[in-house]
């Protein structure tokens, strides 16, 4: 990543397990709604969002399930539930393929990272994906390892 990607946005939380758990396919970018103190807690990047999911309503509205965005310790008393569910923003058109894609066998939603835009603002990169057998993941991790050797043998030798 260049150095002007990075200054763009900062995460918040990341769910790395999601790339090795699930095979992605297209990804979609959500605005998140929540309270003054989830805020100030997700700039603090103490959030986990590893066991969460996103779920389809049959009213057409999209939701973020199970993560976890802790307390603001200098909330007092208008302090938010950690683990609420919170409601994501989308296109019409984005919760359309969303639902064709859980449609199909074996597609779910995960949420892959939390961060703050350019302007500051909340944002959630969730993926379509479809869950991987135990021998592709196998699979992964001597990919993932060849490629790491490989750049080993590369860099010694130059």
């Amino acid at each position: 990543m260049a150095a002007s990607d990075k200054e763009r946005f900062k995460i918040a939380a990341e769910n790395r397990r999601a790339r090795y758990d699930y095979e992605l396919g297209e990804v979609y970018e959500a605005g998140l709604m929540l309270t003054g103190t989830e805020v100030k807690s997700l700039r603090l990047g103490k959030a986990t969002i590893a066991e969460s999911y996103v779920s389809l309503e049959r009213d057409g509205q999209v939701w973020l399930i199970n993560a976890t965005i802790p307390e603001y310790t200098q909330g007092n008393r208008f302090n938010h539930e950690p683990k609420r569910p919170r409601k994501l923003l989308l296109h019409a058109k984005e919760i359309v393929k969303l639902a064709k894609g859980v449609e199909r066998e074996g597609m779910t939603i995960v949420p892959l990272k939390i961060y703050f835009n350019d302007k500051g603002r909340a944002k959630i990169e969730i993926a379509v994906a479809r869950g991987k057998k135990a021998h592709d993941k196998r699979e992964t991790e001597k990919e993932r390892d060849w490629n790491r050797e490989k750049s080993r043998l590369l860099r010694d030798r130059g």
